[in-house]
Order: C-alpha cells, then structure tokens, then sequence
C-alpha cells in the first residue's frame, strides 16, 4: 500500500536507501560498545510497536536477531507458527494480513514460496520484512556487506566469490552487487545456476557478475568466498546434490587462491566435511560469527527504516 515501507528484496530498494541502512545499522552498532547490559538506543523508533514474526521454517539467527533488534529498539514482538494461523484451514493470505495489520506494527516473514511473502504485502497496511524466502534472503545480504565493510573497508570496487548451489543467497548477492558496486564471481554445478531472470536484470544495469562451472577461477583473488548448505531445508534429492556439489567444498586449497587477507563467510547452519572443512570456517580467514551477530545490527536498521526513521 502507498506510503507503507516494506523490505521484501533488495533490487526493489534504491541503492541510496540500502547505504543509509547500512551507515545507520554501523553507527546504533558503535553506540552499543562499552554499554551495560539492558542498555537501551537513545532513538527508540519501535516504541510501543509490535512486529508479528512469522515462521513456515524454523529459525535461529533470524528468530534471535530480529526479536533482539525489535526490543533494543523499544518494542515488542509476537512469534508465530505457520501452523499456529488459519491460512493452514484454508483462510487467504490476504484476509490473513489485514488481521495481522490491525493488531501489529510490522510483519516479518520466514516462508518458502516467495509468492506467499508478495501476497502478504500486497494486502497488509503496515510493513512487511522478508526474513527469507526460497528466491532470496536479503537481510543476510545486508548483514553480509555489514560484515565485509567492517573487516575490508568499503565493498564498492572488491571482487566476492560465491561458490555452491546458485540459491536464494545467490540471488540476494547478485541484487547486492550490482547496488553497492562490487564485482561478483559465482561458481556453481550447470544443474544448480543462478536465476536467469536475476542475472539479466544484472545485465541490464551493467553489473560485474561472472557465472562459471569453476571454484578455482571464482576464488582467483577475491577478497572474499562466501558458501552455504548444499541441503535446504524441504529438499528431498540430498545424495543428488551432494554429488554434484561435492566439487565445490570450500577448503584451505581454494581460500589460498583467493587474495591473502581475504576473509570467509556463511550464513550459518554449516556443515562441516560438507561445504567447507572445519580448518576454513574455524580458521583466521572465517568471520562468519561476526555475520551472525551483524544480523542483529543490519535488521535494527531495516526495522527503523520500516517505521519511518
């Protein structure tokens, strides 16, 4: 609806307004150092607002960060189970966010099909926040580029790699890069590419995204490699999809072809023999716990842009 501020995926936000999310997210961040526990923001913009957290998949970081970040900022939150809803006997999604618009502030969703999260949008009167759908997971892409920025310096003109399964993920860095100017280099199984349609609209805006079947040539000194699972949760074709990504382990042979000072990420849960080996994600090069908490920092910023801030 007009004037409401939702956060559904990054390549519908102006890259002017994903910075200003950003420098606000590192500055309430600054603010937190040296402070006691229960320490409040001096800027509270979720006071006495609630934001209803919706879960079709279950959640750590996402359940975690975003109840934190809404009551450091003031305010509250309600959890709930898809299961726990009437849209499972049968009630529209529709009729489901006009309910949920009427009783909170915001609405956070967790789901599979991304339709699901547009259809709640579409009718809610208060702002909608994509905690991840399968096409994307842009609040982890925010807090990935949080994360670079405070390790690297500025993102604009660094080459990324991403190695693996071309996913939700995959789709978000792609948005990513193309808004705050890096390079992109993705290597991924033929099977397990990267949306067309994503990569297009890449190309249309003349975007530095460099697809290829090859870890070792995506890797060649970047400044950063960044992987996930190779099972989501849902899939039923794991023995499949270990084969065909079993090529794309990320191991101290690949981090040594990316730049020397170059740091890994994962968005978390790893596993470990699986898509990375213990010696890289519990190396020197690994920030990916420095990740997790910046999903706290990046979703505080996104929630303040939400409610007006």
């Amino acid at each position: 609806m007009n004037g409401v501020r939702h956060f559904l995926d990054l390549d519908r936000i102006p890259a002017e307004t994903l910075r200003g999310i950003l420098s606000h997210a590192a500055r309430m961040k600054a603010g937190r150092m040296g402070r006691p526990k229960g320490w409040m923001e001096p800027d509270r913009p979720a006071a006495d607002r609630i934001l209803a957290m919706i879960f079709e998949k279950p959640s750590t970081r996402t359940r975690l960060s975003f109840d934190s970040a809404m009551r450091q900022l003031g305010g509250e939150t309600i959890v709930v189970r898809a299961d726990e809803l009437q849209i499972n006997r049968g009630e529209s999604i529709a009729d489901t966010a006009k309910i949920l618009s009427a009783n909170v502030d915001a609405i956070m969703m967790r789901t599979g099909k991304a339709q699901n999260l547009a259809d709640l949008a579409a009718n809610a009167s208060v702002p909608v926040i994509n905690g991840l759908t399968d096409d994307s997971h842009p609040c982890q892409v925010m807090a990935d580029v949080l994360t670079f920025e405070e390790k690297r310096g500025p993102i604009r003109g660094r080459k990324l790699a991403w190695v693996g399964d071309g996913n939700n993920m995959a789709t978000s860095l792609i948005h990513a890069a193309v808004l705050f100017g890096f390079r992109l280099d993705l290597a991924c199984p033929a099977e397990l590419q990267p949306d067309a349609k994503v990569l297009k609209w890449a190309a249309e805006r003349q975007g530095q995204i460099n697809v290829s079947h090859d870890p070792a040539q995506a890797a060649a000194d970047a400044d950063c490699l960044i992987t996930d699972t190779w099972v989501s949760m849902g899939m039923k074709d794991a023995e499949r999809r270990h084969k065909i990504l079993a090529p794309y382990q990320v191991n101290a042979a690949l981090m040594a072809k990316a730049a020397k000072d170059a740091i890994f990420m994962h968005c978390l849960p790893a596993h470990r023999g699986e898509e990375v080996t213990s010696e890289v994600i519990d190396g020197p090069q690994s920030v990916v716990f420095d990740e997790a908490e910046n999903r706290l920092h990046a979703q505080k910023a996104i929630l303040a842009w939400c409610f007006g801030a």
